[in-house]
Formats: structure tokens, C-alpha cells, sequence
């Protein structure tokens, strides 16, 4: 039987231009305590962790002593940025009017933030209620984990290998895959870099698009191809 029975989709990069907002401000804050890093290595690298595991990752890598504090202040300064500047992704109101297919949202944002953001740009009706963050399973349970994504699918009582996911950053892939998901990869917002689609196809995704004016096509051929 070919098709999907769930759409998941991430939010930050996919549906709002949130990712190169939070690269900004993180970058700034690392490079600031001894770690330089730019905006760009920042969205490549770490796009779709939360700054908890960026933090931890970090200190293994360069065996800087992060201080705690940075976790409330990145908080505090990207709710701010966000608020102000944060847009929904071009073609999203297209492909979401388009597509009929039950949805909702996997994300490693916490819920609060989430919808600050989609209730912003205008996104919550199309998802209300099913909204889901990573973080309220628990701060261990974030993508890369597949957690998310079959809490998400357990919600709807859809089979895992039902479901397609959206998603933009190579962690988030690699969660969707393991939880036995089907995936799309998207590069179309302002965080994205020439490698992208290779990282992402190479991390599992069947195919990706860069213009989500393009999705429902993309979800209605995908349906049609069984995955052996």
C-alpha cells in the first residue's frame, strides 16, 4: 500500500527562517567565550541541535569551560531576536493549503517558543494541537534522537514507516531515519550553504527540495514508491 498517512515537519528552518537568526546570536556569543565560530560555520555544523548539546559539544571538542550562564542569556537574547524578526518560509502557506494529507510539528524548539513563532508568521491554525516539542519528553530525548518523531506519529496512531518528514538539518534527518521514517530534505532558507543537499541525502533523505512551493508534488510522487 503506497502513501503516507502523517506529514511531520520541523519547524525552524522549514516552516520559519529561525535558524540563521539563531546562528547569529550564537556564534557572537561562542566567539565571545573563546571559541570563534561565524554565522555560517554556526548553521552548517549545529543547525537543528539545541544550544544545551551545541554547549556540550563544544567543550569536548575545544575543552573550553562554558559557562552556565550562556544557556539563559542565548535564551533570553534569540526569544528577542526571534520576536522581532522572525518569517515564515516562502511557499509554506502554498504547499500546507495544498496539502491533505493529517499534520504536525517535531521540534527540538520548546513549546513556548514555538508558539511565540508560529503564531508570529501566521502558522499555528494549520497545526493547532499538534505542536510538539522535543523538550517536554525531556532534555535527553532531543534530535538527534528519534523521539520526537514517534512521539509525534504515536499521537496520530500512524505507523512510523507511514509518515514523511520535513526536515532541514542533517541531526533532524538522522532522527527521522532512525525512528523508520521517510524523509524530505529543504535548503530554502537563509541558513543554508553549498554542501547542504549532499549532507542531507547523505544522512538519509530521499530527496530534497529548495523551494517548499514544491512539497506537496514532491509528498504526492514520494507516495507513489514503496521503499523495499
Amino acid at each position: 500500500m503506497s502513501g503516507f498517512d502523517l506529514i511531520i515537519f520541523d519547524c525552524d528552518g522549514v516552516l520559519v527562517d529561525s535558524e540563521i537568526i539563531a546562528a547569529q546570536v550564537e556564534s557572537r556569543l561562542l566567539t565571545e567565550a573563546g571559541y570563534p565560530i561565524s554565522t555560517e560555520e554556526m548553521g552548517e555544523r549545529f543547525a537543528g541541535l539545541t544550544w544545551r548539546d551545541i554547549l556540550l559539544q563544544v567543550e569536548k571538542e575545544a575543552d573550553i569551560p562554558l559557562s552556565a550562564s550562556l544557556l539563559d542569556k542565548s535564551e533570553k537574547l534569540l526569544d528577542a531576536r526571534l520576536a522581532r524578526d522572525v518569517k515564515v518560509i516562502e511557499g509554506v502557506k502554498f504547499a500546507l493549503a495544498r496539502l491533505t494529507t493529517q499534520r504536525c510539528i517535531c521540534s527540538n524548539s520548546s513549546s513556548t517558543r514555538l508558539d511565540m513563532m508560529l503564531t508570529k508568521v501566521g502558522l499555528k491554525p494549520y497545526f493547532e494541537g499538534h505542536i510538539y516539542s522535543a523538550k517536554d519528553l525531556g532534555p535527553d530525548r532531543v534530535k538527534p534522537k528519534p523521539d520526537i518523531f514517534l512521539h509525534g506519529a504515536q499521537q496520530f496512531g500512524v505507523a512510523p514507516e507511514r509518515c514523511l518528514v520535513i526536515e532541514d538539518s542533517v541531526h533532524g534527518v538522522h532522527g527521522a531515519r532512525a525512528a523508520g521514517m521517510r524523509v524530505i530534505g529543504f535548503t530554502g532558507a537563509s541558513h543554508s550553504y553549498p554542501s547542504h543537499a549532499d549532507k542531507l541525502t547523505d544522512a538519509g533523505a530521499e530527496t530534497v527540495i529548495s523551494r517548499m512551493a514544491d512539497l506537496p508534488a514532491m509528498a504526492a510522487a514520494l507516495a507513489e514508491w514503496e521503499v523495499v
